[in-house]
């Protein structure tokens, strides 16, 4: 067995603020002086009526800069691939993932180290050790359900494995998505090992419909009835349940303990070489400004990534009481980041993906 993946686990009642951030500054700035800022971000930030908190924060940024935001979205994995891709010929000035993938892109050499207005209030434990990245929305792994088709969901792994299930159960794809690759990271935990955990997921196999690069796009499908269980994350799929009525959110316990999940924030950081790196600093402070972090909660769905916010609009109270009672654990995202190729190699053996 490979060595561990996780700290210590700590148990957690009520809300739980958390956050990553950056804690140097510098980087080239770009001798341009057009008027735009492209970013490359994983889904789950942007609205699907342009109601996210991406679409408020980039109107209301155009508004205050004369800054266009360029967007380009996809899986954490894929867009740190297609960054890596572009490096002799970069196209992105701000790059957005869920870890390991932010982690990932820093060892590649893809991140600068800025250190954006506001970070300060971000918590030290999460900020990149390089200073090469910072959350700008913290956030939470999890599955949903159809509560239509299903008056509760399973409780446990293992429930999930009944005939009941069958083709009504998806997850996106590890080593692509970031919030599939959290589904390794969480059975990993909770089975207590890698072996454990792919010998779950080859009996999954029975149930799982196949691969999806997009998390984002399987909400709607349980929604719907066209499957009962998808994995994603608590923040996109909150935002999600506004529109989406048949949707909850639920946390899988391991055997016979408490609920499970783990911190998954958006974190975010300056592209090497980006041909508008001023105005990528820009936005960066403009995500981590007062009131673009008091809108996390009301507009996008999220927790707040400085520790100074505190939130009491109802989406945060309502928040606050979903993550009541569940364990939350703490992954070593340096192991993770190093090993991943290997945990998305074993799991592909396992699953026959």
């Amino acid at each position: 067995m490979r060595t561990s993946i996780l700290k210590p686990a700590a148990a957690v009642a009520g809300t739980l603020a958390l956050a990553a951030g950056l804690t140097a500054c510098g980087g080239s700035s770009s001798a341009s002086d057009e008027k735009v800022v492209t970013v490359y971000s994983a889904d789950g930030l942007k609205g699907e009526n342009g109601e996210g908190w991406y679409d408020k924060v980039f109107e209301d940024f155009e508004k205050k800069t004369g800054i266009k935001v360029e967007y380009v979205e996809g899986g954490s994995g894929e867009m740190v691939q297609r960054a890596v891709r572009e490096k002799s010929n970069t196209q992105a000035d701000v790059l957005v993932t869920l870890p390991p993938f932010i982690q990932q892109a820093g060892t590649k050499g893809l991140l600068q180290t800025y250190e954006p207005t506001g970070s300060d209030q971000v918590d030290a434990a999460d900020k990149a050790a390089d200073g090469t990245w910072t959350s700008v929305v913290n956030n939470y792994f999890g599955f949903v359900y159809n509560k239509q088709k299903l008056k509760t969901p399973p409780r446990t792994w293992d429930e999930l494995l009944d005939s009941s299930y069958k083709e009504k159960v998806q997850y996106s794809t590890p080593g692509v998505a970031g919030d599939g690759t959290a589904v390794l990271i969480k059975a990993m935990y909770d089975f207590g090992g890698t072996e454990q955990a792919m010998a779950c997921l080859k009996k999954l196999q029975t149930n799982n419909v196949g691969p999806s690069a997009s998390t984002g796009k399987l909400a709607p499908k349980v929604d719907k009835g066209e499957l009962y269980i998808a994995n994603g994350d608590v923040q996109m799929n909150f935002a999600q349940t506004q529109d989406m009525p048949n949707l909850d959110i639920w946390f899988p316990a391991k055997g016979d303990g408490k609920p499970t999940t783990f911190a998954l924030p958006y974190a975010a950081g300056l592209v090497e070489k980006a041909p508008h790196s001023a105005n990528g600093k820009k936005l960066l402070d403009f995500m981590l400004s007062e009131q673009a972090q008091q809108d996390v909660s009301e507009v996008g769905g999220g927790f707040s990534a400085r520790k100074d916010i505190e939130a009491t609009d109802a989406n945060a109270v309502e928040l606050a009481g979903l993550m009541k009672g569940v364990e939350i654990f703490e992954p070593d995202w340096s192991t993770i980041g190093t090993e991943l190729d290997e945990y998305v190699e074993d799991w592909k053996s396992a699953t026959g993906s």
